[in-house]
């Protein structure tokens, strides 16, 4: 899924679970966390390509391994570090040691990998998701398939849309209860 759409996914969900009493989170926070994955493997790489692009060097368009440019194999490194269900455990443990509780916003890069399991095909960056463990990869329906894309931001803004009328519904709940 683009990433973009992982973090409007994970700032509803954040927004949704923090209507629960007694649930704090962080919404701008999960969504951060939700885009992590993609950020940590690809903006480097993007920032990299786009100044050998100004300086007239690019080599765009000539894909190596899993549809990576050929000069930035190492991006494959990266995607499998940030995209490990493995490492997104220990990292959330090593977190939750030193915050002494669960640092609930680090839930945002758990959906972005769950998400992106079924949301990519063995063709371009399938998700690594048992990584260094396994190298098993599920051939999932490619998020770039436009029906896919409509769906998706059909999807959110439904959502949103359900988040903002429930809310909406609670402040007018809320009100008439301290009119009384």
């Amino acid at each position: 899924m683009d990433v973009f759409a992982h973090g409007l996914w994970a700032a509803a969900v954040a927004s949704g679970v923090k209507r629960i009493p007694g649930v704090r989170i962080r919404t701008a926070w999960t969504a951060w966390w939700g885009m992590f994955p993609d950020l940590f493997a690809f903006t480097l790489p993007a920032t990299l390509e786009i100044g050998q692009r100004l300086a007239g060097v690019s080599n765009y368009g000539q894909a190596g391994h899993r549809g990576a440019p050929h000069h930035a194999e190492w991006v494959w490194q990266l995607y499998q570090i940030s995209h490990s269900l493995i490492v997104f455990a220990l990292v959330f443990g090593l977190a939750a040691l030193v915050a002494r509780r669960p640092v609930s916003e680090l839930l945002g890069w758990l959906l972005h990998i769950l998400i992106d399991i079924p949301s990519h095909s063995l063709r371009f960056f399938p998700t690594p998701f048992l990584w260094p463990v396994s190298a098993f990869q599920f051939d999932g329906i490619s998020w770039a398939n436009r029906w896919f894309m409509l769906c998706n931001y059909s999807a959110l803004a439904l959502v949103y849309f359900a988040l903002w009328r429930s809310g909406r519904r609670a402040r007018l709940y809320a009100s008439r209860a301290a009119e009384k």
